[in-house]
């Protein structure tokens, strides 16, 4: 389906940020966490498409964000669009995060690291205006690689680190979380050793979306997968990319 892009921005290092408009894709995207598949080019150069989070959602403008990493060829071409231009978007793919599982005036733990920071602050935000706090806990490599801290301030207190100890806190998500306490459950996105360790260290009911390679995003190719405590399979793209944590093995 074809999307319109009103805007693209740099935001970070190698971190752009795109806006676009789609009246039929918003309409579907209900639940935080979710992403979507999109082709880049119009010819043959990228035979895959390119698996990106959700970051914002706007129902009334018919717009939503993504933030990415031009990383790869594919993004970095992504990266060269410009606003008014055409892009084709499948989505919103996957399972989201459970809104459901915390009561109005209780508190969500919420961490995220590097670029698995994005499809949080959606979360984020549908989580206040269900009357539920937020804390966040945002893992960086430097300052350089820093985004989105004040729209997450602007939500509940938020702390920040670096690996390289350029801004904020020197060290990872784990070493602030440690020392935090009122929540009860935690929400999570970024690298798997993050995620393990995250589940290893709180005890509280967690959710937790994993970072996986996708071919298809639609579970056909089983390209993307993982096992759960009972060593089924699941596809990242189908049957999640959120998980309870409790039910996963993290090898």
């Amino acid at each position: 389906m074809n999307a319109t892009i009103i805007s693209q921005e740099l935001i970070a290092k190698d971190i752009y940020r795109l806006r676009v408009h789609s009246p039929t894709l918003v309409e579907k995207m209900q639940t935080p966490g979710q992403f979507v598949n999109i082709r880049i080019g119009t010819g043959n150069e990228f035979v895959l498409r390119r698996p990106i989070s959700i970051c914002e959602i706007n129902q009334d403008e018919h717009e939503f964000v993504m933030i990415y990493r031009a990383q790869g060829a594919g993004t970095k071409a992504l990266a060269k669009t410009s606003a008014g231009s055409e892009i084709d978007i499948l989505g919103p793919l996957g399972q989201g995060y459970d809104l459901e599982c915390l009561a109005p005036g209780q508190t969500a733990l919420i961490v995220g690291g590097g670029i698995g920071v994005p499809p949080l602050y959606e979360l984020a935000k549908r989580f206040q205006a269900k009357g539920i706090k937020t804390i966040h806990v945002l893992g960086f490599n430097s300052q350089a690689d820093v985004f989105y801290e004040q729209e997450f301030n602007a939500l509940g207190p938020t702390y920040i680190c670096t690996a390289d100890g350029s801004y904020g806190h020197q060290g990872f998500v784990t070493q602030i979380t440690e020392k935090l306490t009122g929540y009860h459950a935690y929400f999570a996105c970024g690298p798997l050793a993050m995620l393990k360790a995250l589940a290893s260290q709180l005890t509280c009911p967690g959710y937790i979306s994993l970072e996986e390679r996708m071919a298809c995003g639609i579970g056909a190719c089983y390209a993307c997968v993982c096992k759960d405590k009972q060593g089924e399979i699941k596809r990242v793209c189908y049957d999640g990319p959120v998980f309870n944590a409790k039910d996963l093995t993290f090898a």
